[in-house]
């Protein structure tokens, strides 16, 4: 007998009828021996209904006061999908119980709307296991040590599933969306992307850090570092498939790299249309400049990815980095009203129709001439290349908007991913 878990998404839930498929698939798997564990997240589009409401109420709920109260709001969205399963699992027959993350509890620290877990108390969640029932928990919430109820960010159920696996030591957590596994790339805008079967834990936190939606960025954290065994399946396939065909389809997300693996130099093209640039120039070039102008970028809570100082040419440097399109408007500001001044740059500029495709794969560990591939693809498209970002396991560039589909389609077709996968 294994314990499990199993993480829904909003669209997985989106329904009763929908949440009914989902009761009975959690119920094939309880009567086939299984503990289960549930972490549904709230039916889609709830989030975004209720938080528009107390956006009506309060525009700029921006204080420690009012996010508290959004946490509170938010929260409510999961609660409501953990009662429904855990009712709908009962008319199954099964015996199920529903928990909040409070009620676990699942203890946060207190940065409301985007909250960090710290500890998760299984004690109350393995007595109902061992009772034989199914136990089905909030996600995407916890409790910090005030007893406010806190969020951890928009696709914090990931998060929350992922948690509760490691600290209950589970088998395996199995994350059902609408899709059926992680592909090469989106298929929506390259038709002939492939699903892949297995994925290493440092390809899928790339391929989430670089825009993948499949997966949130933080669950993949915690599974690599927690070693939780990860699958990524749809929710849409019949509910009553075969449970030995089931735990085996969707794509696994592995420790270890296979041999088929050294074969695939990219395993998959990311991208990311949430992008914007800001860029200094003419700013001094002396020791500490780049820590004045991201430190202060950094205390005003906002995320820094791709970076880039130029060569110096009389004392002077150019200075460029991208935030995420929602925090152009106030980097932008903060730059050319305080940041800039304080420094003596000589202009601020900001370009909010930029866009970062990323190719991602273990291969280019071993294999060289990666980048200039990836470049010359580009290149043969007349697509500029404005800013560059390299890891081991990957390659960044920050493109115009408009050329975005276009580059994401000749690098799968410049990297054969449209080809069958070798067995």
């Amino acid at each position: 007998m294994a314990l499990i878990v199993h993480k829904y998404g909003g669209t997985s839930m989106g329904s009763t009828e929908r949440i009914r498929n989902v009761a009975k698939r959690v119920a094939k798997w309880a009567r086939a021996g299984h503990q289960m564990v549930v972490v549904p997240s709230a039916m889609s589009g709830e989030t975004n209904r209720i938080l528009g409401l107390a956006k009506e109420l309060m525009p700029n709920a921006n204080t420690a006061a009012a996010m508290r109260e959004l946490d509170m709001i938010a929260s409510t969205g999961e609660q409501v999908s953990v009662g429904l399963l855990a009712l709908a699992l009962q008319a199954e027959g099964m015996e199920a119980v529903s928990y909040s993350g409070w009620q676990v509890p699942i203890a946060t620290d207190s940065s409301y709307t985007k909250a960090r877990i710290e500890s998760i108390d299984d004690k109350r969640v393995r007595a109902d296991l061992a009772a034989g029932k199914v136990v089905v928990i909030t996600g995407f919430q916890g409790v910090d040590g005030n007893n406010n109820i806190t969020t951890l960010g928009r696709g914090g159920s990931d998060t929350s599933a992922v948690a509760v696996a490691a600290a209950m030591k589970a088998d395996e957590c199995l994350i059902y969306t609408d899709v059926d596994g992680v592909y090469t790339t989106d298929p929506r805008v390259v038709p002939e992307a492939r699903r892949l079967s297995t994925i290493t834990f440092e390809e899928m936190l790339e391929m989430a850090s670089l825009g993948s939606k499949v997966l949130q960025i933080r669950s993949v954290e915690f599974a690599g570092k927690y070693r939780v065994p990860l699958r990524v399946l749809s929710s849409f396939t019949p509910w009553d498939i075969d449970i030995n065909e089931e735990a085996k389809s969707g794509t696994l997300i592995t420790f270890e790299e296979d041999t088929n693996m050294e074969q695939a130099v990219v395993s998959g093209i990311a991208f990311n249309r949430d992008e914007a640039k800001v860029t200094l120039l003419g700013v001094p070039d002396k020791p500490g400049i780049a820590y004045q102008i991201l430190g202060a970028v950094a205390d005003a809570n906002i995320e820094v990815d791709v970076i880039i100082q130029n060569v110096s040419h009389d004392g002077k440097t150019d200075f460029s980095f991208t935030v995420h399109r929602n925090d152009y408007t106030r980097a932008l500001d903060l730059l050319q009203n305080k940041v800039g001044p304080a420094t003596g740059a000589a202009q601020v500029l900001g370009d909010a129709k930029i866009c970062k495709v990323s190719i991602v794969g273990i291969g280019m560990r071993s294999h060289v001439g990666v980048a200039s591939k990836m470049f010359r693809a580009l290149s043969e498209e007349g697509i500029n290349i404005q800013m560059i970002s390299t890891s081991e396991i990957k390659t960044s560039v920050v493109l115009d908007e408009k050329y975005m589909e276009l580059a994401v389609r000749a690098l799968h077709k410049a990297f054969d991913l449209d080809a069958p996968a070798t067995v």
